[in-house]
């Protein structure tokens, strides 16, 4: 099959349908379920969302307007922004795609058609999802990145979030963020959890005090959580592999999971794909991954035997199933965005013990298009009570668009920087490149809970250190590597450090050592490999900070600025080495 069969927005000109997989005409007067009514297809339905970050409530979030693809990457998805996304995917005319899909008219697309995603619309959406093709026929599978993201989720440790999962009907996940927490929550929102919590690169240290409580599936193998599920649905044998974040306890704290190993363990996804095929004879193998999308192409070529990886990490919103081929067949990867946004929808066609064909659908989540689910949304305002004094306390204003999602700095970023350079007193400051975090729009009040949503995590501590400029370099060039390597196996999902006080050049195409120049302070003035400078960070992987939590300095910071202005200087690099790379957008994103 030609892989643009697999769309749903296929040739949106005109007259033609929202959902090409509906023959839906949109129009704003349509009725919400025409919107998600998917034309009949096939005997399993497999709905898939990623990456919530714990947004319970309606979002704004810009996609990237810097996505930079490399080598054999380079002008696929997801590394095309902006009006090339529009022009790749042929979208024209269509302000409810340009806005789900991209940052090209971001804060005028978002005056006019609202926020995105909240559990409780999602709940509608995936209640007549399973409704209307038959709930023994459908599985829902969550990605990870669900228990992290929100004031209340790191108040309640996570389990907010699993009183929603249970309520939206999650039937099977993987983690990350999710490990962010210590051993002990983590079992604990796992006894509480209805759905499967499955993973095959996840495994207990041996003699660890934690072994027992973990109870490994297979004392050889020493899994920590179930590897696979197989699940009888629509007459057909599905099995569902777990993959979780391999490189977990390198981005992340080791010391709060001291008794768990993790890794990309390609070689050990094989030997359970073997095992699950020869042992329970499944007529589908798909992978619940949380491995970034470049990362799932890369174990798709060199895995043989999965039929779809849904895929998870990387934030990336991609509208078909990208065919890899590997030496036994074809894989295809798929990815559901974050923070709610959207669904995957995956229909497959199973007869004789194999899938015959499929249809892949990624639904935008519009809440001005759906109407709440009324047990979900009393659900999340009993959740919100105790908060909505921090939730809804307003800590400043904002003239710009706020963001943070892209390679390169973010003006969200770029606040949490300033603030660690003038209350820390620091001359240079770094914040790490998470992809969590949503997005305000010009003339918005700065809630504490908008703040949150940036920094509620369980390592929030602030440092300042005099650090020489070449350690300075070294964590540019280091960061850089993670993000640019030529072996996607080495990439870690994240972007760019976030950076203040200094400006730099990159060129991605570089090998480590080489990509960063040019490095100056904010006088202009280059940084001296052996001067001592002083520096300002937060979130440290290998020893907990000594400073205050980082959404206290950024809110003193807000409150003394008391709104960003148009005009807000954010600290860009000078970016060479790629011109014409379609991972760059050339305008048009506000």
């Amino acid at each position: 099959m030609n892989r643009r069969e697999f769309f749903y927005m296929m040739a949106l000109l005109g007259g033609a349908p929202l959902f090409a997989n509906s023959h839906v005409r949109w129009s704003p007067e349509g009725k919400t379920e025409d919107y998600y009514k998917l034309k009949p297809f096939g005997n399993v339905r497999l709905l898939h969302m990623t990456d919530p970050h714990a947004q319970l409530v309606p979002v704004y979030f810009r996609e990237p307007s810097v996505n930079i693809g490399l080598y054999q990457n380079e002008g696929k998805p997801p590394h095309i922004v902006g009006r090339k996304f529009l022009e790749y995917y042929k979208i024209k005319n269509n302000k409810y795609l340009e806005y789900a899909m991209t940052c090209v008219n971001f804060v005028d697309n978002a005056k006019a058609i609202g926020r995105m995603g909240g559990y409780a619309h999602i709940k509608t959406v995936v209640d007549f999802l399973r409704d209307s093709y038959g709930r023994d026929k459908t599985l829902l599978l969550d990605g990870g990145d669900t228990w992290q993201g929100s004031w209340t989720s790191l108040q309640t440790r996570g389990k907010d979030m699993v009183g929603a999962q249970n309520l939206l009907g999650v039937d099977v996940m993987v983690g990350h963020w999710e490990f962010t927490y210590t051993e002990k929550e983590i079992l604990e929102n796992i006894k509480e959890l209805k759905a499967e919590f499955i993973a095959q690169n996840v495994k207990v240290k041996e003699d660890s005090i934690m072994e027992e409580k973990f109870k490994a599936y297979d004392e050889d193998e020493g899994y920590a959580f179930k590897p696979y599920t197989i699940r009888k649905m629509g007459g057909a044998r599905v099995a569902i592999i777990g993959q979780a974040f391999p490189y977990t306890t390198i981005a992340n704290p080791k010391r709060f999971i001291p008794d768990l190993t993790f890794g990309i363990d390609a070689e050990g996804m094989q030997e359970i794909v073997d095992n699950v095929r020869s042992k329970e004879k499944p007529d589908a193998v798909i992978v619940l991954s949380h491995n970034g999308y470049d990362v799932d192409k890369k174990m798709a070529e060199v895995v043989t035997g999965i039929d779809f990886i849904m895929g998870g990490h990387t934030h990336d919103g991609v509208p078909e199933a990208w065919p890899v081929k590997n030496k036994k067949g074809v894989t295809y990867v798929c990815n559901a965005g974050s923070n709610g946004k959207f669904l995957n929808v995956l229909d497959l066609d199973i007869k004789n013990g194999k899938i015959q064909d499929f249809k892949f659908t990624l639904l935008p989540i519009f809440s001005n298009l759906v109407p709440e689910d009324k047990e979900m949304k009393a659900y999340i305002d009993k959740i919100r009570k105790p908060y909505l004094k921090d939730l809804t306390r307003v800590i400043g204003t904002t003239e710009i668009d706020l963001f943070r999602r892209g390679n390169f700095n973010g003006s969200w970023d770029q606040v949490i920087c300033d603030a660690l350079r003038e209350v820390g007193g620091a001359q240079i400051s770094f914040s790490p490149g998470f992809r969590w975090g949503t997005s305000l729009i010009p003339g918005q009040k700065i809630t504490f809970e908008d703040l949150a949503t940036e920094t509620a995590m369980t390592y929030p501590e602030t440092y300042v250190r005099e650090m020489d400029g070449k350690t300075v370099k070294m964590i540019l060039e280091d960061v850089a590597d993670n993000l640019f390597n030529k072996d996607p196996f080495y990439q870690q999902g994240g972007d760019m450090v976030r950076t203040g006080g200094i400006s730099y050049t990159i060129d991605p195409t570089k090998d480590i050592g080489k990509r960063i120049s040019n490095i100056r302070l904010l006088d202009g003035k280059p940084l001296e490999a052996n001067k001592k400078y002083k520096v300002a960070g937060w979130a440290t992987v290998n020893s907990k900070a000594p400073g205050k939590p980082i959404w206290e300095l950024t809110e003193e910071y807000l409150k003394n600025v008391k709104a960003i202005k148009r005009g807000y200087k954010v600290d860009t690099p000078e970016i060479v080495g790629v011109k014409g790379n379609p991972g760059i957008a050339t305008g048009g994103c506000s």
